[in-house]
């Protein structure tokens, strides 16, 4: 059993949810990402997505845009990244970590060449948005043989034909894009994401994390009713950005907190400091 399945096996044990939040490696500058990737554990994530900076993120809305942009202004690429995840595996062998970025990068490596640093690197997953299903059972393979989760995107416009597809190729969780847009909106309708978890679960078994628009705890607290993971990015990303150097961290880790917080109360449940 690998780190994802351990840790959605361990919080379905406990009747809790996964909290996921998202990060740019190099974003504000390198030497900070392992101590952020440290801080987001402290402060309650169960699993951590690591983005690899780009400079085409179509996916993205301009927050997270403007984060690859201040990664690559520092040089930070995929070889920079697989470093970080092996320096923050020295001192954590539990929490999973997700990469999650664009082809280019891994096209350029290769995915035979990829999938080995990664996994010698610590890596337990990696979405990559621009690769379809239909397409990328090479890829697949080459994440299978080496004990690496390929994880896929659905959206509220993914017909069933392609839920099938992913069905069939993804391990670890599936990541449900909460609305029509890039990261970052905020016109997050939950009416819309219960009636589409509801075909997505009778087509897929493994654990579903929703994202996008999910921007304070309220949000975190009601798309966690019925998802069984929040991923958060831009909202972290705005606190990275809009912060002071010296007020960054307990920035970023208040808001964690109050995310994990809002989780927990789902079930009454209440994570102190000594247990983060």
């Amino acid at each position: 059993m690998n780190r994802i399945t351990s840790t959605f096996s361990v919080l379905k044990a406990q009747n809790k949810k996964a909290l996921i939040p998202f990060i740019t490696a190099g974003d504000p500058e390198p030497e900070m990402t392992v101590t952020l990737m440290h801080l987001l554990v402290q402060a309650g994530a169960d699993i951590i997505e690591l983005g690899v900076p780009f400079s085409d993120p179509m996916a993205d809305g301009p927050t997270i845009q403007r984060s690859s942009e201040r990664a690559l202004y520092h040089h930070t690429g995929l070889k920079d990244v697989l470093t970080m995840v092996t320096e923050f595996r020295k001192t954590n062998t539990v929490t999973p970590v997700v990469l999650m970025g664009y082809a280019n990068p891994i096209e350029a490596r290769g995915y035979g060449n990829f999938a080995m640093a990664a996994k010698e690197a610590g890596v337990d997953g990696v979405l990559i948005v621009d690769y379809p299903p239909e397409e990328c059972e090479e890829w697949v393979q080459q994440l299978e043989d080496q004990k690496i989760d390929p994880i896929f995107l659905l959206s509220p416009t993914t017909p069933k034909r392609r839920m099938e597809k992913v069905a069939k190729l993804a391990k670890g969780y599936v990541y449900y894009v909460s609305l029509k847009g890039v990261t970052g909106a905020s016109h997050l309708d939950l009416v819309d994401v219960r009636n589409k978890l509801a075909e997505v679960r009778s087509l897929i078994s493994i654990p579903i994390g929703v994202g996008f628009g999910i921007r304070d705890s309220v949000a975190a607290r009601a798309v966690a009713e019925l998802a069984d993971a929040v991923v958060v990015g831009s909202r972290i990303i705005e606190e990275i950005e809009n912060s002071t150097r010296s007020a960054l961290l307990d920035n970023v880790n208040n808001l964690v907190k109050s995310l994990r917080a809002a989780l927990d109360e789902i079930n009454g449940t209440i994570t102190s400091d000594s247990e983060c």
